[in-house]
């Protein structure tokens, strides 16, 4: 599906963003920890979003593994870094390989997908990134940053 022009565009932008969830008002010092917690780094569904979701796509979109041009795409440098990542062979199925999921903290994309979730799960599992307690809030861990810098070049300072 494609949209006629920006102005549709836009029009898809502003109706998102009035749906989206205000976010709870700080009535406290554990509130505001748990939305800082959130608006650094979350699960959203089953692939990372907040600032570090952003920042690990953004990093493979200039590595040239995402093209974010006309929609998401893997490149085939993608689809190397995916498999040897993960080690998972990114196969056709129904659910696409890549997409753009827009953070509602960062007003910018972050990577959904196939690609997403075999990420987020591989970080996971490898404990690049932790839970922080029972909710979505996750934190990247200092091998995660290492790894996250050797891999994408990225600086995690912030994250």
């Amino acid at each position: 599906m494609q949209l006629a022009d920006e102005s549709a565009a836009q029009l898809v932008e502003d109706l998102a963003a009035r749906l989206e969830p205000s976010p709870a008002p700080v009535t406290g010092l554990r509130t505001a920890a748990a939305s800082a917690a959130l608006r650094r780094g979350r699960t959203c569904y089953d692939h990372l979003a907040g600032r570090l979701g952003v920042a690990v796509t953004e990093a493979m979109a200039g590595a040239g593994m995402l093209d974010v041009g006309g929609g998401f795409a893997l490149t085939p440098y993608g689809k190397t870094f995916l498999t040897s990542t993960t080690g998972a062979q990114p196969a056709p199925g129904r659910r696409p390989l890549a997409r753009g999921c827009l953070d509602w903290t960062e007003r910018r994309q972050h990577l959904a997908g196939v690609a997403g979730a075999r990420l987020c799960e591989t970080f996971l599992a490898r404990r690049w990134v932790t839970r922080i307690g029972s909710g979505r809030a996750v934190r990247l861990t200092p091998d995660g940053g290492r790894a996250l810098h050797e891999l994408l070049d990225l600086d995690t300072a912030g994250l």
